[in-house]
């Protein structure tokens, strides 16, 4: 090959090293700044094609969309100096490139450091000014505000970082605490059973002495009213008895003296000897106009 052509070809290779090393493209998911030798020339440079000079400018990128960071879980104290493990996660975004590239050097580990940092400062601070109760379950989303609000002025003025979200996972006590609170829960929940067991018990009896004296005043009536329709019920009886005997005394005091004799007969081995002219066969000789040979 030529020495021309040599030359040539190496140019050309030049060239096209620094045009490619000229050029560079900002995606829009990304944040770009761009440095000459370290120092900042432009900041929050728009998604596109881009040029810059080759070895004087260097062009930072960065991830523009919104990031979650878990925060480490740590003890606060509350109002009434409970210890409460506290377990968050916040959900961040760079706002101000320039910023964000002077407080963390672009290194993303880092600006999640120092946001960790800002963020347990934060909670610690609204913790230490609220109750368990409220900060359990009371007064949870005001806290979440009160540190969104704190925490995205102060992220923003010193670290270019905007805050858009802080939340709580989790809250737990302590270990040694949890025992004694777990026991108190189990003996207020048992001297509430025993409550309510007895409070069922005297319901129980109440209803149950108003089920007998119920029962007593149905079986009273009941009887009442029984006794009464048989009184009525034998009075009737009495009646048509009466009015059909009427009609023929005779016959009732002989039917009379059969039931007498049937029931003192009832063995069925007795022997009873009458006279034939005796008052038990007069009936029977005067309505059958029986002879009885003497």
């Amino acid at each position: 090959m030529k020495p021309t052509s040599m030359f040539g070809l190496i140019a050309l290779l030049l060239v096209v090293m620094i045009g490619s090393k000229s050029v560079y493209i900002v995606k829009e998911t990304e944040r770009a700044i761009k440095l000459r030798f370290g120092e900042v020339v432009e900041a929050d440079i728009q998604p596109g094609l881009h040029f810059k000079i080759p070895f004087v400018n260097t062009v930072r990128k960065f991830e523009g969309r919104t990031m979650t960071l878990d925060a480490r879980p740590q003890a606060f104290l509350t109002l009434e100096k409970k210890r409460l493990i506290v377990d968050s996660f916040i959900k961040w975004r760079i706002d101000n490139v320039e910023k964000y590239y002077t407080a963390t050097s672009g290194d993303e580990f880092r600006a999640a450091d120092l946001l960790s940092t800002r963020i347990e400062t934060s909670l610690r601070n609204q913790f230490g000014e609220r109750t368990l109760t409220e900060v359990v379950s009371g007064a949870r989303e005001e806290v979440m505000g009160d540190v969104i609000r704190a925490l995205s002025d102060l992220a923003q003025s010193e670290l270019g970082i905007e805050v858009i979200d802080v939340r709580v996972k989790r809250i737990d006590l302590p270990q040694e605490v949890s025992s004694s609170v777990y026991e108190r829960m189990r003996t207020e929940r048992l001297r509430l059973a025993r409550e309510l067991r007895a409070r069922g018990k005297e319901l129980a009896e109440g209803i149950r002495a108003d089920a007998d004296r119920q029962r007593t005043v149905i079986l009273a009536d009941a009887f009442r009213e029984a006794e009464t329709i048989r009184g009525e019920g034998d009075a009737q009886a009495a009646a048509i008895y009466s009015e059909a005997f009427q009609q023929d005394p005779e016959f009732y005091a002989f039917y009379r003296s059969l039931k007498a004799y049937r029931e003192s007969f009832s063995s069925g081995g007795d022997l009873f000897v009458l006279d034939p002219d005796s008052e038990f066969f007069r009936y029977l000789n005067s309505s059958q106009g029986m002879t009885v040979p003497q």
